[in-house]
């Protein structure tokens, strides 16, 4: 698995449920450090026939990235909150995951109480 958008993929579908992470995060686990913009164009640029969970990628900040308001913006809301997180007004508080402490515990360790 060489290639960066598998790989992106890859880490992008390990997100379990309930859980989020930034784009650098996600550019990070597929051992690209410092590509946060490599995962959005990869997003992007998902296969219409792959189910990705891509809804739970964020901003650094916590924030959505869709503009306010518009389709896209609404359905990540609606379908990170059916996940059981707390959005409010666009921005899922990060340090709820503890995504400044260790990536793999914060990822893939259990949700927060």
């Amino acid at each position: 698995m060489s290639d960066p958008y598998t790989r992106i993929y890859q880490a992008i579908a390990d997100i379990p449920a309930g859980r989020v992470a930034g784009y650098g995060q996600i550019a990070m686990r597929a051992g690209l450090p410092g590509r946060a913009r490599m995962v959005a164009r990869a997003l992007r640029d998902t296969p219409d026939d792959m189910e990705l969970p891509w809804h739970r990628v964020l901003r650094s900040d916590g924030r959505i990235a869709f503009p306010e308001g518009s389709a896209g913006w609404r359905e990540q809301s609606q379908r990170l909150r059916a996940e059981g997180v707390v959005v409010s007004r666009g921005r899922v508080p990060m340090s709820a995951f503890g995504l400044d402490a260790d990536l793999d515990r914060a990822l893939w360790g259990p949700p927060p109480a």
